[in-house]
């Protein structure tokens, strides 16, 4: 029986994204907005991911980009960050247990809250998104 143990480095940080995004990829409610929008750039999002989450858990420079600037303008709602956040959980849950899996999903409800509020705050409204 394997020990869960805490997300340690990038090794860690692969695990969670690509299990993550495998059950993202399989998801009948963002399946279609993900496989839509990356096609065939799955591989290039997931190495994005990684330099992403190995900079936000650890602080590892290597990560450039604008993460709400990606989702801005994809026809998503409060459901599909609910399911995001709800995957995301799940993924971390079974793989890992310590302070920073649980920092881990600290920062995806944060980045889910703020992303989904933003979208909402900006939907129907005539105005180019600053960023």
């Amino acid at each position: 029986m394997d020990l869960k143990h805490d997300i340690q480095g990038l090794e860690e940080v692969k695990l969670m994204v690509d299990d993550f995004y495998a059950r993202v990829a399989e998801d009948e409610l963002l399946a279609p907005i993900f496989n839509f929008r990356l096609s065939t750039y799955w591989v290039p999002h997931l190495e994005k991911m990684y330099t992403f989450w190995n900079a936000a858990l650890f602080g590892v420079k290597g990560y450039t980009g604008n993460p709400f600037a990606k989702h801005a303008t994809m026809p998503v709602e409060a459901k599909h960050f609910e399911r995001w956040l709800s995957l995301f959980n799940e993924t971390v849950d079974k793989h890992f247990t310590g302070p920073m899996a649980e920092e881990a999903k600290r920062r995806a409800l944060i980045m889910a809250n703020t992303f989904e509020r933003r979208i909402r705050e900006s939907q129907g409204q005539d105005k180019i998104t600053l960023i």
